[in-house]
Protein backbone atom coordinates (compact mmCIF):
# COMPACT_ATOMS: atom_id res chain seq x y z
CA UNK A 1 0.00 0.00 0.00
CA UNK A 2 1.43 3.32 -0.93
CA UNK A 3 0.26 5.98 1.38
CA UNK A 4 0.49 9.96 0.31
CA UNK A 5 0.16 12.33 3.72
CA UNK A 6 -0.75 15.77 3.06
CA UNK A 7 0.14 18.30 5.77
CA UNK A 8 -1.70 21.41 6.34
CA UNK A 9 -0.09 23.74 8.71
CA UNK A 10 2.25 26.63 8.77
CA UNK A 11 4.17 25.68 12.08
CA UNK A 12 6.22 22.91 12.67
CA UNK A 13 6.02 22.89 16.42
CA UNK A 14 2.10 23.03 16.19
CA UNK A 15 -0.32 19.55 17.38
CA UNK A 16 -1.09 19.17 13.68
CA UNK A 17 2.75 18.31 13.03
CA UNK A 18 3.09 15.99 16.40
CA UNK A 19 0.18 13.96 14.54
CA UNK A 20 1.83 14.15 11.16
CA UNK A 21 4.90 12.49 12.81
CA UNK A 22 2.25 9.96 14.85
CA UNK A 23 1.26 9.46 10.92
CA UNK A 24 4.53 8.52 9.86
CA UNK A 25 6.45 6.62 12.58
CA UNK A 26 3.42 4.28 12.54
CA UNK A 27 3.16 4.30 9.09
CA UNK A 28 6.74 3.22 9.07
CA UNK A 29 6.33 0.23 11.59
CA UNK A 30 3.20 -1.16 9.38
CA UNK A 31 4.50 -4.15 7.17
CA UNK A 32 1.48 -3.31 4.61
CA UNK A 33 2.73 0.05 3.85
CA UNK A 34 4.99 -0.08 1.13
CA UNK A 35 6.51 3.71 0.80
CA UNK A 36 4.82 7.11 2.16
CA UNK A 37 5.43 10.16 0.76
CA UNK A 38 4.98 13.59 2.40
CA UNK A 39 3.46 16.85 0.56
CA UNK A 40 3.69 19.89 3.35
CA UNK A 41 1.48 22.14 1.14
CA UNK A 42 3.35 25.36 3.29
CA UNK A 43 6.73 24.13 2.97
CA UNK A 44 5.96 23.28 -0.73
CA UNK A 45 4.79 26.54 -1.63
CA UNK A 46 1.79 25.27 -3.17
CA UNK A 47 -0.21 28.10 -4.18
CA UNK A 48 -3.87 27.45 -3.25
CA UNK A 49 -5.36 30.52 -5.56
CA UNK A 50 -7.29 29.90 -8.67
CA UNK A 51 -6.74 31.68 -11.63
CA UNK A 52 -8.89 31.89 -15.04
CA UNK A 53 -8.50 33.74 -17.77
CA UNK A 54 -7.82 33.49 -21.36
CA UNK A 55 -4.72 31.83 -20.83
CA UNK A 56 -6.24 29.45 -18.16
CA UNK A 57 -9.83 27.99 -18.28
CA UNK A 58 -11.41 25.75 -15.51
CA UNK A 59 -11.91 23.11 -17.88
CA UNK A 60 -8.73 22.37 -18.65
CA UNK A 61 -7.48 22.31 -15.21
CA UNK A 62 -6.79 18.16 -15.06
CA UNK A 63 -3.85 18.70 -17.50
CA UNK A 64 -2.58 21.79 -16.19
CA UNK A 65 1.16 20.91 -16.84
CA UNK A 66 2.06 23.04 -13.04
CA UNK A 67 -0.15 20.20 -10.97
CA UNK A 68 1.12 17.21 -12.82
CA UNK A 69 3.17 16.18 -9.96
CA UNK A 70 0.49 16.60 -7.51
CA UNK A 71 -1.81 14.30 -9.70
CA UNK A 72 1.23 11.77 -9.86
CA UNK A 73 1.33 11.60 -6.22
CA UNK A 74 -3.00 11.18 -6.07
CA UNK A 75 -2.40 8.37 -8.83
CA UNK A 76 0.28 6.56 -7.51
CA UNK A 77 -1.15 7.00 -3.70
CA UNK A 78 -3.48 3.77 -2.33
CA UNK A 79 -3.86 5.69 0.92
CA UNK A 80 -4.59 9.50 1.33
CA UNK A 81 -3.87 10.84 4.66
CA UNK A 82 -5.34 14.76 5.56
CA UNK A 83 -3.45 16.27 8.61
CA UNK A 84 -4.89 19.73 9.17
CA UNK A 85 -6.59 21.61 11.75
CA UNK A 86 -10.15 22.80 11.89
CA UNK A 87 -10.46 26.45 11.93
CA UNK A 88 -13.97 27.96 11.61
CA UNK A 89 -14.96 24.82 11.02
CA UNK A 90 -13.86 23.72 8.04
CA UNK A 91 -10.04 22.70 6.90
CA UNK A 92 -7.69 25.77 6.22
CA UNK A 93 -7.72 27.31 2.96
CA UNK A 94 -4.45 26.28 1.77
CA UNK A 95 -5.73 22.82 2.03
CA UNK A 96 -9.45 23.71 0.14
CA UNK A 97 -7.50 25.59 -2.82
CA UNK A 98 -5.13 22.17 -3.01
CA UNK A 99 -8.25 20.17 -3.32
CA UNK A 100 -10.39 23.13 -5.89
CA UNK A 101 -7.36 22.10 -7.83
CA UNK A 102 -6.54 18.66 -8.07
CA UNK A 103 -9.89 17.12 -7.81
CA UNK A 104 -10.92 18.27 -10.87
CA UNK A 105 -13.16 16.90 -13.63
CA UNK A 106 -11.35 14.92 -16.04
CA UNK A 107 -9.12 14.00 -13.64
CA UNK A 108 -11.06 13.18 -10.24
CA UNK A 109 -14.08 12.72 -11.93
CA UNK A 110 -15.61 12.46 -15.38
CA UNK A 111 -19.65 14.12 -16.15
CA UNK A 112 -22.11 11.33 -17.38
CA UNK A 113 -25.03 14.27 -17.81
CA UNK A 114 -26.86 12.90 -15.19
CA UNK A 115 -27.42 13.54 -11.52
CA UNK A 116 -23.82 12.27 -10.16
CA UNK A 117 -20.26 12.04 -11.94
CA UNK A 118 -18.57 8.73 -12.30
CA UNK A 119 -15.89 8.88 -9.69
CA UNK A 120 -12.23 8.25 -11.31
CA UNK A 121 -10.58 7.92 -8.34
CA UNK A 122 -11.98 4.35 -6.77
CA UNK A 123 -10.50 2.09 -4.47
CA UNK A 124 -8.38 4.67 -2.69
CA UNK A 125 -9.05 5.44 0.94
CA UNK A 126 -8.94 8.25 2.98
CA UNK A 127 -7.80 9.09 6.85
CA UNK A 128 -8.60 12.57 7.97
CA UNK A 129 -6.69 13.53 11.16
CA UNK A 130 -7.49 16.54 12.54
CA UNK A 131 -8.15 18.86 15.85
CA UNK A 132 -9.85 22.05 16.97
CA UNK A 133 -10.04 24.02 19.54
CA UNK A 134 -13.48 23.77 20.20
CA UNK A 135 -14.93 20.43 22.05
CA UNK A 136 -15.28 17.27 20.31
CA UNK A 137 -19.09 17.42 19.77
CA UNK A 138 -19.32 20.85 18.43
CA UNK A 139 -19.17 20.51 14.98
CA UNK A 140 -21.99 17.43 15.48
CA UNK A 141 -24.16 19.66 17.31
CA UNK A 142 -23.38 23.02 16.21
CA UNK A 143 -22.59 22.96 12.36
CA UNK A 144 -24.79 19.55 11.79
CA UNK A 145 -21.34 17.86 11.35
CA UNK A 146 -20.74 19.87 8.32
CA UNK A 147 -17.00 18.90 8.46
CA UNK A 148 -17.21 15.43 8.00
CA UNK A 149 -19.92 16.02 5.56
CA UNK A 150 -17.96 18.46 3.33
CA UNK A 151 -14.95 15.60 3.24
CA UNK A 152 -16.90 12.92 2.75
CA UNK A 153 -20.35 13.55 0.73
CA UNK A 154 -18.96 16.76 -1.59
CA UNK A 155 -16.01 15.33 -1.94
CA UNK A 156 -14.35 11.72 -1.81
CA UNK A 157 -17.26 9.83 -2.32
CA UNK A 158 -18.16 12.56 -5.28
CA UNK A 159 -14.89 11.55 -6.99
CA UNK A 160 -15.20 7.68 -5.97
CA UNK A 161 -13.85 7.22 -2.61
CA UNK A 162 -16.23 5.49 -0.28
CA UNK A 163 -13.55 4.42 2.42
CA UNK A 164 -13.02 7.81 4.47
CA UNK A 165 -11.80 7.68 8.07
CA UNK A 166 -11.83 10.27 10.65
CA UNK A 167 -10.17 11.11 13.23
CA UNK A 168 -11.68 14.61 14.63
CA UNK A 169 -10.41 15.72 17.96
CA UNK A 170 -10.96 18.44 20.01
CA UNK A 171 -10.60 20.66 23.11
CA UNK A 172 -7.05 20.87 21.92
CA UNK A 173 -5.79 23.72 23.00
CA UNK A 174 -6.52 22.64 26.60
CA UNK A 175 -4.45 20.99 29.19
CA UNK A 176 -6.81 18.53 29.60
CA UNK A 177 -7.14 17.45 25.73
CA UNK A 178 -5.48 14.21 26.45
CA UNK A 179 -2.97 15.21 23.92
CA UNK A 180 -0.45 12.34 24.29
CA UNK A 181 -3.53 9.88 24.39
CA UNK A 182 -5.07 11.49 21.02
CA UNK A 183 -1.31 11.25 19.22
CA UNK A 184 -1.22 7.40 20.66
CA UNK A 185 -4.38 6.42 19.13
CA UNK A 186 -3.07 8.26 15.33
CA UNK A 187 0.08 6.12 16.00
CA UNK A 188 -1.66 2.82 16.57
CA UNK A 189 -4.10 2.96 13.72
CA UNK A 190 -1.54 3.73 11.17
CA UNK A 191 0.94 1.08 12.89
CA UNK A 192 -2.15 -1.75 11.93
CA UNK A 193 -3.92 -0.05 9.09
CA UNK A 194 -4.27 -2.91 6.23
CA UNK A 195 -6.13 -0.68 3.60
Amino acid sequence: MNTLVIYTHPNHKSLSYAFLQEVIRGSKENGKIKEIKVLDLYEEGFDPVLVFNEHKRRRDMHSDPALAKYREQLIWADQIVLVYPIWWGRPPAMLMGYIDQMFASGFAYKDKGGLLPEGLLKGKSVVCVSSMKGPAHYPLLWLNNSHKALMRKALFNYVGIRKVKFFEFGSMESPRGKHAKKLQQVYRYFKTVSA
